[in-house]
């Protein structure tokens, strides 16, 4: 059984790193007051050697800046121990309405582009207004100030960034919180991640009713099998009388907007992306089951928009905020990366970057772009993402399972039948949450269910590197009036591939199915995310969509696979199949079977469209 780390738990204590803080920092708090009069509660740890002026490096969180008291010091500041050493003023920061500071918390607030009164505050404000405190109030300080944060610290990262404080210099969201309805942490493309909000909210989303150092108890409950447990949960509406009781304001709030109205469209993190200003470096893991979005489209749209120093991608073979400390990132579930990525990153990447924006030290040789090439294990550098000298390919469906660059000639359809009583698992095994081994998962548990549609390519002759997103483009059908489609592409190990060494799981590595990159599309939104659509039944319709971005190499002798499917559950929530108008209000009778048609023809030709490097 495999149990998911919770978001917030950013990352493990580094070893000794206690000692060295303790040694060399002396501990302050302050109540730091914004322009409306709100004071955030913030930890100030300044060097005790005051030989030399340092830069300053903010950390804002929802999660809590614990430990708190004068007296009392962290196992970690959750950075490289060579921070410590070098020695920074570390600074750490409860943000509005969390835990010891004053104010009320809005679950990503909206970003406001102009502010007409000082009571019309939000995150950039905070981050401005706290910048500026430390910078008149702080001794020994050199003036420049850094900001970093994974998930929901990476958002507020990304927000101080925007219309940002003359003092800070650089930025580096982490996996930040960009669309929460498009394809970060609780939907993708309109589809609700059930499993993740569940478990996220039942410990994160109850109010706060006074300031507090202890986090409030959760309302989850124990749960030995999350596929039955949601299955027996029926229709999302029975979820608030059973386990919210109403003490979840922000679920409610999802009731009232299912589609993406102005209220989403508000909490979209690159609506000030023109605004930015430091010098930014956007980081994200390929196999992160949260915040795999974020990163990829933040970075894009500050490079299409803002006007900055320099602009930084990269992205490793991480699952959620590991690269921040919380393993070594040398192997996901048993997909093997072959050294300390994690340490690599850390060390050679984002150290050197805070230390010449923050210290004036070294010399800035990070490329725009540094990416991690999953299959074949190495780091890359380019001076665009997606790369230049990408070509466009697409692989297209053909008859008998048939996955081929070559395009369709026949004419033909396949098709399932998708009943949401019986849905497809997202992983192969007995699982209580969210894992973050699903997305590198063995796909042939799914591949043997006649729900699934599955194509391959012949053996490959050589290696195939696909690098940049994906864009599946199908053309379907359905007996009912709405649907789900999921397209997940699949890296197929050859037969002879050799079992790891001890082998306890007694895994069969030869003809692995590994999940590259998977992501589902709610069908109503095929035409347009504010407005949805029902399906005309048996009418084939084109749904388009983009799948996050893979830099992965497919090498000689593996084979590419392609699988379809209509649900992925509980990790997405159950499609009714019969269109409703808001689908957190179905009910158990909307829930019906639907015969699933995906066409393959020159008229027709349904495939995924890629990147590949020459």
């Amino acid at each position: 059984m495999r149990l998911f780390a919770i978001t917030f738990v950013l990352c493990l204590p580094a070893a000794g790193q206690k000692d060295l803080i303790v040694a060399n920092y002396t501990k302050y708090e302050h109540r730091i007051p914004m322009r409306d009069g709100v004071r955030l509660f913030t930890s100030v740890y300044m060097p005790k050697d005051d030989s030399e002026k340092y830069p300053i490096l903010l950390f804002r969180t929802p999660y809590s800046i614990r430990p708190y008291g004068a007296d009392q010091y962290p196992d970690s500041f959750r950075v490289s121990e060579k921070y410590v050493k070098e020695k920074f003023i570390f600074v750490f920061q409860d943000v509005r309405g969390r835990y010891m500071s004053e104010g009320e918390f809005v679950n990503v607030r909206p970003y406001l582009p102009v502010k007409r009164t000082a009571k019309e505050i939000d995150e950039t404000t905070d981050s401005y207004d706290t910048i500026d405190w430390l910078i008149k109030h702080l001794p020994n300080h050199n003036g420049r100030v850094g900001i970093h944060g994974i998930s929901y610290p990476g958002f507020y990262a990304a927000m101080a960034a925007i219309d940002a404080h003359p003092a800070l210099k650089a930025s580096s969201p982490q996996a930040p919180v960009t669309d929460w309805f498009v394809g970060d942490d609780f939907h993708h493309n309109g589809a609700f991640y059930l499993v993740h909000f569940f478990r996220f909210f039942t410990l994160f989303g109850m109010e706060r009713p006074e300031l507090t150092t202890k986090p409030a108890p959760s309302l989850a409950p124990d749960i030995a099998d999350a596929y039955h447990f949601f299955l027996n949960v029926g229709p999302l509406i029975n979820l608030n009388e059973r386990y919210f009781k109403n003490k979840i304001p922000y679920w409610n709030e999802f009731i009232r907007h299912p589609d993406y109205d102005d209220y989403w469209k508000a909490r979209d993190l690159r609506a000030g992306a023109a605004n930015v200003k430091p010098a930014m470096m956007t980081v994200g893991g390929w196999f992160d089951a949260e915040d795999l979005y974020g990163p990829l489209r933040l970075y894009e749209a500050i490079e299409k928009k803002a006007k900055t120093p320099q602009n930084i991608l990269v992205m490793g073979p991480w699952y959620h905020g590991q690269w921040g400390g919380r393993g070594k990132g040398e192997k996901l579930g048993f997909v093997n990366f072959n050294s300390d990525t994690s340490a690599f990153y850390r060390d050679e990447i984002e150290f050197p970057f805070f230390l010449y924006h923050l210290k004036g030290k070294g010399e800035m040789k990070l490329p725009e772009a540094y990416m991690f090439e999953t299959g074949a294990n190495h780091w890359r550098k380019f001076d665009a993402w997606p790369p230049k000298n990408a070509v466009a390919r697409t692989l297209y469906f053909h008859a008998e399972g048939r996955l081929s660059f070559e395009p369709v000639k026949d004419q033909g359809f396949d098709e399932y039948l998708s009943d949401p009583n019986k849905p497809v698992p997202f992983t192969p095994g007995i699982v209580q949450s969210m894992t973050r081994e699903h997305m590198v998962d063995d796909q042939r548990f799914a591949a043997a269910r006649p729900d699934v549609l599955v194509y391959q390519t012949d053996t490959l002759e050589n290696d195939v590197v696909l690098a940049g997103p994906i864009e599946a483009q199908l053309y379907v059908s359905t007996t009912g009036t709405d649907s789900d489609f999921v397209v997940k592409l699949i890296d197929v190990y050859p037969d002879d591939y050799p079992n790891p060494e001890p082998n306890p799981e007694k895994v069969t590595m030869g003809g692995f199915q590994q999940l590259v990159r998977g992501e589902l599309f709610r069908g109503r939104y095929r035409k347009s995310f504010e407005k949805p659509e029902p399906f005309t039944p048996g009418q084939v319709e084109k749904v388009f969509y983009t799948l996050p971005d893979v830099y992965h190499n497919f090498r000689r002798g593996h084979r590419i696979m392609i699988q379809v499917q209509s649900s992925w559950f509980p990790l997405v929530d159950r499609n009714p199949q019969k269109f409703v108008p808001n689908i957190y209000e179905a009910k158990k009778e909307d829930f019906v079977k639907a015969t699933q048609r995906l066409y393959r023809s020159p008229v027709h030709p349904s495939g995924v469209r890629v990147l590949m490097l020459p």
